[in-house]
């Protein structure tokens, strides 16, 4: 059961409001370096982000946003753009005017508004301008970041408890306090509810848990997720996947992001991808055709049934921008390529359409099913191109018809 929110519209993309949980992505490129800024953001909302993120940071970078929208605009993408803005975002927004209009949604972290009363002032600023411009926010708290007096409050208050807490648990409370506060102070300014998005961001899986439990708890706003250093490679993937989806089953997030840290030459729009293989493994959106495959055993032969495994999701993958063009719903296809006769017919039969190919020692034949039942058996050398055939014939006449 999806937790109940406001709907904050990013530019054209819903966020909240039981709306399917959008995708988002940042730009890691100079945003004052406008075509490669631009190339990014194509690469980005082209593999499937629905909203992308860029640092405004300095006087360059805030010229550069509108120089930016007008060529992704050229190109064809109305992808809505939020502005990351720390410590001097609402002085750039009074001062360049044309990047405060191009700019989808603004991004306030209120621990970089500066400190004491000029903190408070900064903040009010910043919401007076989403006010005007009719513009939403999303209240970003991280626990990197975080206002020093605040902490300090909460370590006081925590140092006269009977049983004090934890040095760290006392900062999580600490990051919930602050974008708590943040956003009843927007609200208080006037900012409706349905101008305003918040997060809370750490980099460990079981502190994200309690952090936006919390979060849900205390606001009715649409809540964006994600870890905010997940890391490299596969740690960062299991520890993104590890923190959203208990969340995201419990009906918690509105929004996420995969804050992985690219290897070198690895290709930004990873990070799109783990996002919506997490969604599509917890049921909650379809991306792309799914492909069921076993991980193999002894029974195996050593390499074909991989070999096939690689070769049909690399086919899915390269047919997916025409199919999607001329068969709506065929996100939702399931393939299976299994092994050996163990499991083999019975993952085939559960998918769409499904081959089992022979183990060490069984007959020389491959059986097909389609919608759970036997289509044909492929024997011979041209096992893999038939059964990409068939998927191709499986795909025109039950998703043909769907137009």
């Amino acid at each position: 059961m999806r937790r109940k929110t406001p709907t904050v519209w990013v530019g054209r993309v819903p966020v909240g409001g039981g709306h399917p949980i959008a995708v988002q992505s940042m730009t890691n490129t100079p945003t004052a370096d406008i075509p490669a800024t631009v190339a990014q953001i194509l690469e980005l909302h082209r593999a499937g982000s629905e909203i992308v993120r860029l640092t405004v940071n300095d006087e360059e970078a805030a010229k550069a946003v509108p120089e930016i929208r007008r060529r992704l605009l050229e190109a064809g993408a109305e992808v809505p753009l939020v502005g990351d803005f720390h410590f001097n975002g609402h002085l750039l927004l009074r001062k360049y005017p044309e990047m405060a209009q191009a700019l989808d949604k603004l991004r306030i972290n209120p621990g970089t508004m500066g400190r004491g009363s000029h903190k408070d002032e900064n903040f009010r600023e910043m919401v007076r301008i989403a006010k005007d411009l009719g513009k939403p926010i999303r209240i970003g708290a991280n626990w990197g970041s975080l206002d020093p007096a605040l902490l300090t409050e909460l370590m006081d208050q925590n140092a006269r408890r009977p049983e004090p807490k934890s040095a760290e648990e006392v900062v999580l409370e600490a990051l919930v306090e602050s974008a708590v506060r943040s956003y009843e102070a927007a609200l208080a300014l006037g900012l409706p509810e349905d101008k305003i998005v918040l997060s809370a961001k750490v980099s460990k899986p079981k502190d994200l848990l309690w952090t936006y439990r919390e979060l849900a708890k205390r606001t009715r706003a649409p809540l964006h997720l994600g870890l905010t250093e997940a890391g490299m490679g596969v740690k960062g993937i299991v520890a993104s996947a590890a923190a959203l989806a208990p969340l995201l089953l419990e009906g918690i997030g509105d929004t996420i992001r995969v804050s992985l840290t690219p290897a070198p030459g690895e290709p930004r729009t990873k990070e799109v991808e783990v996002a919506q293989e997490i969604l599509q493994a917890l049921g909650l959106r379809t991306f792309a055709p799914e492909v069921t495959s076993c991980p193999g055993c002894g029974r195996t032969t050593s390499t074909f049934f991989q070999e096939l495994a690689l070769e049909v999701n690399r086919h899915l993958r390269a047919k997916l921008p025409e199919w999607r063009r001329k068969y709506p719903g065929v996100e939702g296809l399931k393939v299976a390529v299994m092994g050996c006769v163990v499991n083999g017919p019975g993952e085939s039969k559960h998918a769409h359409i499904g081959i089992s190919l022979p183990g060490a020692g069984e007959e020389p034949k491959a059986p097909v099913y389609a919608d759970g039942k036997l289509l044909t058996i492929l024997k011979g050398e041209r096992i893999a191109e038939e059964f990409i055939a068939l998927v191709e014939d499986y795909v025109e006449k039950h998703f043909g018809g769907m137009q």
